[in-house]
């Protein structure tokens, strides 16, 4: 959960290049679209390909994460609880 919500941080920053932000909102919009290559309506591997794409996302951007980010994350996180 904390690498999505820092992925989401670091699109939503002004100073991560273009190419990153296109990524990362590119991976996040397809987790939360309803269509996909596997429709999320089957249970246990309905998610499997929204987390493939949002996990590979986050591995071609790890730099551009940044602390600030993961302490943005983990603090929403904390407030969601």
């Amino acid at each position: 959960m904390e690498d999505v919500v820092s992925a989401y941080y670091c699109a939503m920053d002004h100073s991560t290049p273009t190419r990153t932000k296109g990524i990362l909102l590119g991976a996040l919009a397809y987790f939360i679209l309803p269509t996909d290559a596997i429709p999320d309506i089957f249970a246990g591997i309905g998610f499997t390909d929204d987390i493939a794409v949002l996990s590979a996302a986050i591995a071609a951007v790890r730099a551009s994460i940044t602390p600030a980010h993961r302490s943005a994350a983990r603090k929403s996180i904390a407030d969601w609880s």
